[in-house]
């Protein structure tokens, strides 16, 4: 008996990947021969599995079921045959095919998200392009390069070429904290090199005043930290983004704050103090709950009514920063706030007329589980998307690897992110190939700035909105941190680099196609491999080989997944017996033939 499914095609399932709440979902499946029964097999998260009848279709000669989805949430299936009295099952393999099995032990069940609602789509970000900044390490603005707002037991590097360096006491705790004195008046400095480059929006890693330079330890939400200005240069940058057409997202860090704030130092010295039920006492004033054990990052207690207003009520931290006309905010561990915090602060930020809050979570957001409770970021009332850390993977992974099949598995765990992710979610996510947390692409692809470029190409060409780290596109290297926050190389970039990064910023710009259309992947051969990205009108196809040798594409060894076959068979007329040197890649546009798929 063969059966055949395929959750990425039309014909056996519509519509594609996550449905809104009360969407009616068809789903097909082809058996050879005639069988006794086939079901469908539902299961809502926390609830009993439903069984659907399928029943044979003349005209398509599929067997079919019609579901209504009626309420959001964590759904998963499979398909159940009964043929001679005997039990089969298909789950899913790879790229959305169905598997045949004889049993139904360890069945891997497709997922299925049913949302409440679409997140909004602001135009300005998801066809932008986003720039991260760590503020100490990008500019210094002061007529002289001098370093305001200095702090106790800290010091300043000699140079800016001088490589990050923690110095720690034995229990591995940092005891001197390291500045080179970058700040909002050198951003603002830079915004002519950051318009050139492209870019339309900046995040900003924390700006609020702290005792780190990284500056996740807030010690007054209300203030900016002297070192990088005040107010009025918050504003000021603000004011020559905005006439630049320009936009910048901040850094909310509201599941901790640091052992040296206003509102903690409070809480130890009196028990009295109002602020003594913002912090979880294990053993008053000495333990407390921190961030991952760190003591030097008490946690706040998000259960805490005054604190929640302090952060989203009408006077709060998000309404006085607001007032100055933030364009979008990324949340810090998301994971670690609680559903309900994340839902007021989207709450607010809506009243504020802000449509992004994007939440750093690592890994697929649509099936995340914290303490064992289900995290519904996917839902459309909290999170509007979230740092895409997958593609980093992805991508990062594509090229390192050595083998076919650790390829094919990288992409056929993007497209199971693909098809989890509600449309909208997916297309607000930041996708990057660094951060502040993550070795340096450069270093990580060892020094090679030809794969370098060709990282940038793919994560250009995936669905989700490019963020760049400061630096990447300058060929910065970095290990892990704090290797990875140098100060940026002014003077010392690679030019090269900078303007191939330039122009596929363009590309995207130019090209909606990048922005709001379907995907699929073709594999060729280890170490080449292509993005397609089609839509009604054209189609784009980004291949890249990482290997050192040059090669001849030849469409008998082309593996199309996730694409419709008129697809497959336009990009394969394309690119067959193209020439393509090695540490190279090519972008071609192709336009439709068919409008099909």
């Amino acid at each position: 008996m063969k059966v055949t499914y395929d959750s990425w095609q039309k014909q056996y399932k519509t519509p594609f990947g996550a449905i809104q709440a009360n969407t009616l979902v068809t789903w097909a499946i082809a058996i050879d021969q005639p069988v006794q029964e086939a079901d469908l097999w539902l299961t809502k998260l926390n609830e009993d599995p439903v069984a659907y009848p399928m029943n044979y279709n003349d005209e398509t000669q599929k067997y079919e079921t019609q579901v209504r989805v009626g309420s959001s949430g964590l759904y998963n299936y499979y398909f159940a045959i009964k043929q001679n009295n005997q039990m089969f099952y298909v789950d899913q393999g790879l790229f959305g095919q169905g598997r045949l099995r004889q049993d139904d032990h360890n069945l891997k069940q497709y997922q299925l998200i049913c949302y409440e609602r679409k997140v909004p789509q602001v135009d300005w970000y998801v066809q932008g392009v986003v720039y991260q900044i760590f503020p100490d390490r990008f500019a210094n603005g002061n007529p002289y390069g001098e370093v305001t707002g200095r702090k106790k037991n800290s010091f300043l590097y000699a140079t800016e070429e001088d490589t990050p360096y923690y110095i720690k006491n034995s229990r591995g705790e940092i005891t001197r904290w390291d500045f080179f004195g970058g700040n909002l008046a050198g951003i603002r400095k830079k915004l002519p090199y950051l318009k050139k480059l492209g870019v339309n929006t900046i995040y900003l890693n924390p700006i609020f005043l702290a005792t780190s330079n990284h500056r996740y330890d807030t010690v007054d939400y209300m203030k900016i930290d002297p070192m990088l200005g005040d107010e009025d240069d918050l504003r000021g940058l603000i004011h020559d983004l905005h006439q630049n057409g320009m936009h910048l997202l901040l850094d909310g860090v509201f599941n901790h704050v640091g052992q040296e704030s206003i509102y903690f130092q409070e809480a130890i010295k009196d028990k009295s103090s109002h602020y003594y039920s913002w912090f979880n006492f294990i053993d008053y004033p000495e333990k407390y709950q921190s961030w991952w054990g760190v003591s030097s990052l008490p946690e706040v207690n998000k259960s805490n009514p005054e604190y929640q207003d302090f952060i989203y009520g009408d006077h709060g931290v998000l309404a006085k920063w607001m007032k100055d006309q933030v364009d979008g905010w990324r949340l810090d561990v998301a994971d670690e706030l609680p559903m309900d915090f994340l839902r007021n602060i989207r709450n607010r930020l809506m009243k504020e007329n802000c449509q992004v809050m994007i939440g750093e979570v690592w890994e697929d957001a649509s099936d995340k589980f914290v303490n064992s409770e289900y995290r519904p970021y996917t839902f459309g009332d909290n999170l509007t998307g979230v740092m895409n850390y997958p593609v980093r993977n992805f991508i990062v992974g594509l090229l390192t690897s050595e083998n076919n099949d650790a390829e094919i598995a990288l992409m056929n765990k993007l497209a199971l992110l693909v098809e989890h992710y509600p449309t909208n979610f997916l297309r607000n996510c930041l996708n990057n190939i660094g951060t502040h947390d993550t070795v340096r692409i450069k270093t990580a692809l060892q020094n090679d700035e030809k794969l370098v470029l060709l990282a940038f190409g793919l994560m250009f060409m995936l669905p989700g909105v490019p963020c760049i780290y400061y630096g990447d596109e300058a060929g910065l290297i970095g290990d892990k941190d704090p290797d990875n926050r140098r100060f940026f190389p002014w003077g010392r970039e690679s030019r090269s680099l900078i303007a191939q990064v330039s122009k596929w910023i363009n590309v995207r710009k130019q090209n909606p196609v990048l922005v709001k259309s379907k995907i699929g992947f073709l594999h060729i051969a280890t170490g080449i491999n292509a993005i397609v990205r089609y839509d009604e009108k054209v189609i784009m196809v980004y291949c890249i080989n990482k290997n050192k040798a040059e090669t001849v594409l030849a469409k008998e060894n082309f593996a199309f997944y996730c694409l419709p076959k008129t697809i497959a068979e336009e990009v394969a007329a394309e690119l067959d017996q193209t020439k393509l040197s090695g540490e190279d890649s090519i972008l071609r546009k192709i336009p439709r033939k068919a409008n099909i798929g």
